[in-house]
């Protein structure tokens, strides 16, 4: 297949969507497909905004050509790119490389404008529901543009051939909206990095000297991962809250949890290291329309503790793999986490329960689904233009009087 894949996010900014856009894209390298990468830049001026075709030496990504499109930095997140530029933009790159379908991962601004290129076109869109923003609104002190948000999204969701969800929340949020074409894609697993086996004595001795049990989360250190809520597990005796990742709030919550450890940003092995070396993995935020990061600890083996919202609800079998509490629960937090660490039995069977539930759950599976979901994206595509076309020749016959009934 010839396949254009919209990125609102991408290298060198490493998150849940680059993540799964990367894999996406090895898997369609080893399929021999044609792919096309279009994603933010680094800058507002690095990029012709007025080019419309692809450059002659592009910057390659899996072997394939990636055309980097003016972004800005969001004041508070400057690591997050906003793209800035045209619809027409878009719409040049896609009738100059024609593809069979336009892949938009986690659409917003330019994802959006890439919906509305496609659509004018006549080229099927497979819209990947990736990033809760609208709930965003509210952790960044913007509760009223909540709604205006949600309002978007439906815009972008309702023009999307196929609208590709992680979870069964997500499915029933957005159908209660009012969207349509909705199919179920999960997300795959790297069952090498993250496996049991990496589990490092001598990392686990550097971070809990005295043998405290590891309690941890991974993740961007933003507000609506909520992370200021393991306040409570912060002085758990014979525990250590480890935070690994990077963010904005960083400075804020090593206030917050004075006893933990930071370790940073991981990848990589690194990071399967880390995560293997857990005892108890903990996630806390509200927004998440799936949590890779939980599907990463249950391969490591490590038994998880997340709120009872959104992605986790499908991931976390209660009281067999971890424990689900309810929003703003933190008592139920905290006694969740108690017992786990506080039983080495029960947390030695919620653990390989944990690793059992995931195997199978390859990038290799998930991404052979995907391309039976391209598949789909074309016929409902034809189907809907020969409506569009039905409809359109009858508003002129009711116009002229029936001049193109014959046609």
């Amino acid at each position: 297949m010839k396949v254009v894949v919209v990125a609102e996010s991408f290298l060198p900014h490493m998150n849940g969507v680059t993540n799964s856009v990367l894999h996406v894209l090895a898997h369609l390298r080893r399929r021999g497909d044609q792919v096309t990468v279009i994603a933010p830049s680094d800058s507002l001026f690095d990029s012709n905004p007025l080019a419309e075709e692809i450059p002659d030496q592009p910057e390659l990504c899996h072997g394939f050509p990636v055309i980097r499109v003016p972004s800005l930095p969001l004041p508070d997140y400057p690591k997050v790119r906003v793209a800035a530029g045209f619809v027409m933009r878009i719409r040049h790159i896609l009738e100059d490389i024609r593809p069979d379908v336009v892949h938009v991962a986690s659409p917003f601004v330019l994802g959006w404008r890439a919906i509305q290129a496609a659509d004018a076109l006549g080229l099927p869109t497979v819209s990947i529901y990736q990033t809760e923003v609208p709930t965003y609104a509210a952790r960044y002190r913007l509760p009223w543009a909540e709604e205006l948000l949600w309002q978007h999204v439906q815009r972008m969701h309702q023009a999307s051939t196929l609208t590709l969800v992680p979870s069964s929340f997500c499915k029933n949020q957005l159908r209660e909206r009012g969207i349509k074409r909705l199919k179920t894609w999960r997300r795959g697993v790297d069952l090498q990095r993250f496996n049991p086996g990496r589990r490092d004595e001598s990392l686990r001795a550097q971070i809990a000297p005295h043998g405290e049990k590891l309690i941890g989360f991974v993740g961007r250190l933003a507000a609506e991962k909520q992370i200021e809520d393991l306040a409570v597990l912060d002085s758990l005796p014979g525990t250590r809250l480890v935070i690994i990742g990077n963010g904005p709030m960083e400075s804020s919550l090593r206030r917050r949890l004075p006893n933990a450890y930071f370790a940073g940003f991981q990848s990589g092995d690194d990071l399967g290291a880390h995560v293997a070396s857990l005892d108890v993995f903990v996630h806390p935020g509200e927004a998440e329309t799936f949590c890779q990061t939980i599907q990463e600890a249950m391969a490591a083996a490590v038994p998880v503790v997340a709120v009872g919202r959104g992605g986790p609800l499908d991931l976390v079998d209660r009281g067999r793999t971890g424990w689900l509490y309810e929003p703003g629960d933190l008592p139920g937090l905290r006694s969740a986490v108690e017992h786990l660490v506080g039983d080495d039995d029960a947390r030695a069977s919620f653990s390989a329960a944990a690793h059992a539930e995931v195997q199978g759950r390859t990038w290799e599976a998930i991404c052979n689904q995907l391309i039976g979901h391209y598949s789909r994206a074309v016929e409902v595509n034809s189907r809907l233009q020969a409506a569009r076309a039905k409809r359109y020749i009858e508003e002129q016959n009711r116009l002229t009087g029936g001049f193109l009934s014959g046609f």
